[in-house]
């Protein structure tokens, strides 16, 4: 029986890993996992969430971002996602609000590699 959400993975391009390691984790503050030895000479990222759950970014070829599928990060507030989206914006990542999901303030945006991400805070 499944007893939970280990981590998700992301597709990049070959090459990926310093605008991966700037994006994930130098703006968004996702703190960077060292890759098993036997995983590592495939390329990409992996980081940890503060729940011990992991983002990997792992490298494709062909590459082709994710348009529709996505993971939601989810911030501690509505405060805390709207200096986030503020942040990202200075950093060129234009945040696309939507309002359709009741009880939550959420946004869209693309990582580097065009791969789509919701940002989420749950309204108390």
């Amino acid at each position: 029986m499944i007893i939970g959400l280990d981590h998700v993975q992301i597709a990049a391009p070959a090459g990926c890993e310093e605008r991966a390691r700037a994006f994930y984790g130098e703006l968004l503050g996702l703190a960077q996992l060292p890759k098993p030895a036997a995983l590592a000479a495939r390329g990409g990222v992996w980081f940890e969430l503060r729940d011990g759950r992991q983002l990997h970014v792992g490298v494709a070829a062909p590459f082709a971002p994710a348009r529709k599928a996505h993971p939601a990060f989810a911030l501690a507030s509505p405060a805390a996602l709207e200096e986030l989206a503020n942040d990202l914006a200075r950093a060129g990542h234009e945040p696309r609000w939507d309002e359709q999901l009741p009880g939550a303030r959420r946004f869209y945006l693309d990582d580097p590699f065009g791969n789509r991400l919701e940002l989420l805070a749950h309204e108390r």
